[in-house]
Formats: structure tokens, sequence, C-alpha cells
């Protein structure tokens, strides 16, 4: 059977030109008050964790990738400006794409964890019974905590709430910051091995986490998609953080009090609204990961 090669989607100068300028403004507002802060030297509690625990620059985020499958035709100064970024070839016209094959040559591995993990946390159904708690045994029975921030309800009231709920955290990224007091309260006790047995679609980190997958596949992913992982990671980072022990009046945001049943609503239908996002996010990943993998160096 002969193999089917797909065609390029060409653009032209002008149509990359303005996608690239579009991708750029968009991302400078999304990274606005984050630049203004590190200017300033000034740090923020909820939304530092976006780019120092992903470890992406905003630099980064404001560089337009095309995605594979699309050419990029010269303009009247020469080739597009990937044709000197990694990962990117040029042909004798000038035409400038996105190099699969190199791209799955060097970062396979990766690539195909990445479909392992999602298409096994897309297989299963959302658990919406964790209430946020794995930040509250973070800092369970532990003075000496990651963020200086009051809490809402002092250190002995933190402990209760712990000690009256059932603790059940999936997600081993975020269950090995549990302070050694808060481990064994863990109904599972997740490890990186078997991470790909126990992600599940409605935990908040998982769906913050495709903005993390979309990083490492780097410039196989359009730039819509990286901004739009992006901005889901903001979006359930704040919850994450309302839904905290923590105190975030400082920032204007009011408490998800999950003590309550009132606030355990709250974040239950956040929660479900965010699990729906990052869905529809991983198919487009995993979209991108199927193109690499048919690559011939990448199979």
């Amino acid at each position: 059977m002969t193999a089917v090669v797909a065609v390029p989607v060409r653009l032209s100068a002008a149509e990359w030109t303005e996608r690239s300028r579009a991708h750029a403004e968009r991302a400078d507002r999304l990274t606005a008050a984050h630049r203004a802060r590190r200017a300033e030297g000034t740090r923020h509690a909820v939304e530092d964790f976006l780019f120092e625990y992903y470890n992406v620059r905003p630099s980064q985020l404001r560089r337009w990738h095309p995605g594979a499958g699309v050419a990029l035709e010269p303009g009247p100064e020469g080739p597009a400006p990937q044709a000197a970024w990694r990962w990117y070839r040029t042909d004798p016209e000038g035409v400038v794409t996105f190099d699969d094959a190199a791209f799955g040559a060097d970062r396979g591995d990766t690539v195909r964890f990445v479909v392992r993990l999602l298409r096994a946390t897309a297989s299963r159904p959302a658990f919406t019974g964790c209430f946020g708690l794995h930040e509250w045994a973070m800092v369970y029975r532990q003075e000496d905590r990651r963020h200086a921030l009051p809490l809402r309800l002092g250190q002995a009231g933190t402990d209760a709430v712990v000690e009256a709920h059932p603790v059940r955290c999936t997600h081993f990224d975020a269950f090995r910051f549990f302070t050694p007091a808060a481990v064994p309260l863990n109904r599972v006790q997740p490890s990186r091995d078997t991470q790909l047995e126990l992600e599940q679609p409605g935990c908040l980190h998982a769906a913050m986490d495709c903005h993390k997958w979309a990083g490492k596949l780097g410039p196989a992913v359009p730039g819509d998609l990286a901004l739009d992982c992006f901005e889901l990671a903001r979006d359930v980072r704040l919850l994450d953080m309302q839904a905290s022990p923590y105190d975030l009046g400082a920032y204007g945001h009011a408490p998800v009090a999950i003590e309550t049943p009132e606030g355990k609503a709250e974040y239950v239908q956040r929660q479900r609204e965010f699990a729906v996002r990052a869905s529809g996010l991983r198919e487009r990943l995993l979209d991108c990961c199927d193109r690499l993998l048919g690559a011939p160096s990448a199979s």
C-alpha cells in the first residue's frame, strides 16, 4: 500500500505575518501582569507558578509556531523567521516548514510518553470528590509554608479540615509536596511509576498540565493551541489557590471555602467545567502527537 503524504497548508507572507502578530499580541496580554511584576521584583503566589513550576518564559509563549503541516512562503525579505529556529527546514524556494521527522528523531520518546499519558487520562471517568485538599495537605501540621500568605483558618483550623475529610489525591506532582504527616492520610500513594495508572481528567493539576505537555511538544504545537493551554492553566490555578487554605484577600480573590457545603458545590462545578475544556485540549495535543509519530524518523 502506498503511503498518503499530506499536502502542507501554504500561508503567504502576509498571512503568516498577521498570524504571528496576532499571536504575539495575545501572548503579551496574557503575560503583561507577570512581566510588570518581574520588572519590579515583586512576587505573586498564584500566577508565578505558571512560569516557574512549568519553566516557561513569556518570550517563549510569544513565539508563534505554525505547527506541523503548514508551509510558510517567503516574503520580500526572504524566508520566514522560523528558518533560523531549531526543527525547521527551508526548501530551495525559501518555503519554511516544521521538520516533524527531525523533531521525532530527537524527541520521539517524549512524544510517545505524552501520548500514553494523555490517552490514559482521557480513558477514565472524572473524579470530582477531592475538593482541592491537596493544597491543604501541603501545609498540614507544618508552620513552614511555600507561600508568604496567611491561612484563612489558622494552622489548627487548617489541620482540622484535613482530618475531617477523606484525602484522595491521584496526581503525583501534587502528592510529592504533601507534608510528612499528610502522606499516610492519602487514600492512594501516587508515584512516578504509577502516573499512567492514576492520572484522571477531573484533577485540576492534570488539566493544568496541558500547558506542560504543550511546552514539551514545543514547535509541534500551533501557537493558538499553546496559548489555549496556558489560558486554561491560568484559570485552573486561580481555583486551585482560591480553594486552598491560603487567604488571597491581598490579591482581591474571594475564597472557595471547601470546608462548607456551598464551597464544595462551587468547587465541583468549576472543576467539571475545566475538565471539559481540558478534554478538548488533550484531543488537539494528541492530534499533534499522532502526526509526529507518523513521520518516518519517529515511528
